[in-house]
């Protein structure tokens, strides 16, 4: 048995034990009792909030009680992880959050919690289809034009993310590792306020979903997609591997999470209703629009992809020197 298979194991068997001793089966069997607090680890108005209110819907459809968004931002997402881990373990409380504050925040400086020990994987509930966009005013067309222009005006152009630590920090970071360019990271509390600051000209670029409209608009260039195959919507952009930088792709997925000591029973139930949904031709329709596509992972499955994830993550921040402390 290899370390990692060993460690999903250990967490699947936590799981179990605990959940017999927190909470009584008549208790789990009556499910939600009250109101699910979905926490959000970013501010509204980004792909988290999006895509959660998608999701809180169609599960309060199915089990008769509200699904609650709290954005809980700050510390690249750190503190909405921390308010989960706190929490009760009745399944009343969740965490649904994009990989960077369980994946890549904790390979970049030291957090007050670990993943893997303090939270228990439920479903993958999106994978984000974006890529690099950058202000139409400056005539650059094709990811071959942005590092000739980065090449030849070092430091000129600006980059706008999510937070410090979160996967579009890591993006323009693995960019710039692979092409050789230097270009300023700008950290926002997250996507919505770099959005604004790229529409204003402050800064150049970004990559998130909520810019897509704004290319259809014209007001931005979609230059590649961030993803293994190309955006429906913008089939004539190449994906970062076509552009010449293959293997330099950086996911940005997002999952529903619990604490550790959540009831089996109540993960197994989530899980199945959840990959039940992502199936149907209304939730595809849904999600397509707002750019994010639902790849359906079993709780084991989705524990394997963590720790994958988190290991790319750490060689990426070796390889670019790139620290929070």
């Amino acid at each position: 048995m290899n370390d990692r298979t060993g460690l999903i194991g250990r967490r699947c068997l936590m799981a179990g034990v605990v959940a017999g001793l927190a909470m009584p089966a008549r208790a789990q069997d009556a499910w939600p009792g009250r109101p699910v607090k979905l926490i959000i680890p970013f501010p509204a108005g980004g792909a988290s909030d999006f895509i959660a209110r998608l999701w809180g819907d169609k599960l309060q459809g199915f089990f008769g009680h509200p699904f609650v968004l709290d954005n809980r931002g700050g510390a690249s997402g750190t503190i909405g992880v921390e308010a989960v881990i706190r929490s009760a373990p009745d399944g009343h409380t969740l965490l649904q959050t994009p990989n960077s504050p369980i994946t890549v925040v904790p390979q970049l400086r030291k957090v007050n919690y670990d993943a893997r020990r303090d939270l228990l994987p439920i479903a993958r509930v999106g994978d984000m289809v974006s890529g690099f966009v950058i202000v139409a005013s400056l005539g650059i067309n094709t990811m071959a034009e942005l590092v000739a222009y980065a090449k030849k005006h070092p430091g000129k152009l600006s980059y706008g993310s999510a937070g410090l630590g979160t996967a579009t920090h890591m993006r323009i970071e693995m960019l710039k590792v692979r092409a050789g360019v230097d270009i300023l990271h700008v950290p926002y509390r997250g996507s919505a306020e770099a959005l604004n600051d790229v529409l204003a000209g402050n800064i150049q670029m970004m990559n998130e979903i909520i810019a897509l409209p704004h290319v259809r608009s014209g007001k931005l260039k979609l230059l590649a997609v961030n993803y293994p195959t190309r955006h429906p919507d913008y089939p004539d952009v190449p994906t970062l591997t076509e552009s010449g930088y293959p293997n330099a792709d950086v996911p940005i997925w997002y999952s529903l999470q619990a604490p550790v000591g959540t009831p089996r029973d109540i993960i197994t139930r989530l899980n199945t209703k959840i990959v039940e949904i992502a199936k149907t031709d209304d939730m595809i329709r849904r999600m397509r629009e707002i750019n994010i596509v639902v790849p359906v992972q079993t709780p084991e499955e989705l524990a394997a992809y963590c720790d994958a994830d988190m290991e790319v993550n750490a060689k990426l921040a070796r390889e670019a020197n790139i620290r929070l402390d």
